[in-house]
């Protein structure tokens, strides 16, 4: 039998015989499967097509290639079995006895990385569980798989593969998704907005890339919001702008104290209905002052309103954009969180007159999303499953949330939990128990070794002794599953304190 995870069917091989050579064929197959194996371009386990195909496909007598073939297994690279086929064997003569050179060779040298390689490289980590093996429990950004329609949108799917493809995708998005995703705004978020003002991207990443080159020269400043999403931060710096970290308070960010950091930036980040990652909403007032700040500059306003769809409590905020009288707020969204991570889909609503430039810099530079998908996501929000998707996932995210208070209050030695009005995570602070002796990354690792997937507050800071905590989404963790995971983590957590660190 393979061993696990070997490819069943059989590996298309990239050889070629060459008659003219000294050497006979069957020594040149030989020597090329034999530098294939020991290059792992064919794995352990792996499955060789049968002779006669092999032969076919070289252009030479299938004796050549089981002259070859037994040579290789005689020497221990390949194992034949009758009804398996031939497979590379799952130990290698060299794992058993590795040359003396390879034995001596020395460790190759670091690669040399640009000064902003470096830079990356050394940039502190999120470290959390991820993949489709981390644990729902608790995972940023997930939604409830099983809450989404899977087999409404599957025939959506198969419906746009019908038709067949459109050609190469538009560089503003699709036309029925663009005015689909304006008419859902409308009237569902509270932004009027037609097709034309409406373009899709891959994600905020890509929003904040393309405006930061539209928008500003390089070098100039940008307000970001501190703590905040570091993507954000990162995407302008990767086109050239200098990010500018300004204090959240519970009012959200406050132009006051962004002015006396950079009083000349004309480029501001926010995330109004649900600061990221503390939960905050922007007080009204911070909502005008800054409205009022990008009108005396003449800058403009991003606003990420990333999940403002999901709020459970208090008087539903109207976007920042609802309230732009002078065209300064561009609306940027995505149906990453609010249906499946996998779209990797991202929307952005310009303001009227920026919609002309923004259209030219696209389609000369942009990279369209991919285009596959866009139709039936079209289709899905124009027959109204999005609107009951929502207000679907509205009511269980409220219950979730309320299940992960109920259960951290059980554990307040050591977690400090409370409700946000909205959003898919709660923010866990260190309850009196958690001393100075266990940081946040030191937790979120403990937490790992339980199979809890967190994330630690400080990564969201740019400055290096911001406030611990642990993020902990719970969208995508059932009400029965809460209590017994968060039991886990406490429990994970009090035994981190108990060892010292080293």
């Amino acid at each position: 039998m393979p061993p696990p995870g070997a490819r069943s069917g059989p590996l298309p091989l990239a050889l070629a015989l060459d008659p003219a050579l000294a050497a006979p064929l069957h020594v040149q197959l030989r020597d090329a499967l034999r530098g294939a194996i020991l290059e792992r371009r064919l794995g352990a386990g792996s499955r060789l097509p049968a002779s006669r195909t092999l032969a076919a496909d070289l252009g030479c007598a299938r004796g050549t290639v089981l002259l070859a073939l037994e040579q290789l297994a005689a020497e221990g690279y390949l194992v034949a079995r009758a009804g398996s086929g031939t497979r590379v064997a799952a130990v290698l003569p060299e794992d058993l006895h590795p040359p003396a050179a390879a034995r001596a060779a020395k460790a190759a040298p670091p690669p040399v990385l640009s000064r902003r390689g470096r830079a990356l490289a050394a940039a502190p980590s999120r470290t959390y569980l991820t993949g489709p093996e981390a644990p729902d429990a608790f995972a940023l950004g997930r939604p409830a798989r099983e809450a989404f329609p899977f087999e409404v949108f599957a025939k959506l799917i198969q419906a746009e593969w019908r038709a067949g493809p459109a050609g190469a995708p538009h560089p503003l998005g699709l036309p029925t998704l663009r005015r689909a995703v304006a008419a859902y705004l409308s009237a569902g978020r509270g932004v009027p907005c037609t097709e034309d003002e409406v373009i899709l991207t891959g994600g905020i990443r890509q929003s904040l890339r393309l405006l930061a080159r539209v928008l500003l020269d390089p070098g100039e400043a940008a307000y970001v919001e501190e703590p905040g999403y570091p993507g954000i931060a990162g995407a302008l710096a990767e086109a050239g702008l200098r990010p500018i970290p300004v204090p959240v308070g519970p009012g959200g960010l406050a132009v006051t104290g962004a002015r006396a950091l950079a009083p000349e930036a004309r480029l501001a980040v926010v995330t109004p209905a649900h600061h990221y990652p503390l939960g905050h909403a922007m007080s009204l007032e911070n909502r005008l002052d800054l409205l009022a700040w990008a009108r005396s500059r003449g800058g403009w306003i991003v606003e990420d309103d990333y999940d403002g769809a999901y709020r459970y409590a208090g008087r539903p905020l109207a976007p920042l954009r609802a309230l732009d009288r002078e065209g300064r707020v561009i609306y940027a969204g995505s149906f990453s969180k609010v249906l499946l991570p996998a779209l990797q889909l991202g929307y952005l609503v310009l303001p009227e007159g920026l919609a002309r430039p923004v259209h030219r810099a696209l389609a000369e530079a942009g990279a369209a999303p991919a285009g596959l998908g866009q139709g039936a996501l079209a289709r899905f929000i124009e027959e109204g499953h999005l609107a009951a998707h929502l207000r679907r996932t509205r009511r269980l995210y409220a219950l979730r949330q309320e299940a992960l208070l109920a259960a951290a209050a059980r554990h307040a030695d050591i977690l400090a939990v409370a409700p946000l009005e909205g959003g898919m995570h709660l923010v866990a602070r260190p309850g009196p128990a958690w001393h100075g002796g266990l940081d946040d990354r030191r937790a979120v690792a403990a937490c790992a070794a339980a199979g809890i997937s967190a994330v630690a507050l400080s990564a969201y800071h740019a400055a290096p002794d911001g406030a611990p905590g642990l993020l902990l989404g719970y969208a995508a963790v059932p009400e029965r599953a809460i209590a017994p995971a968060v039991a886990r983590m406490a429990e994970a957590l009090r035994n981190a304190l108990r060892t010292p660190p080293g």
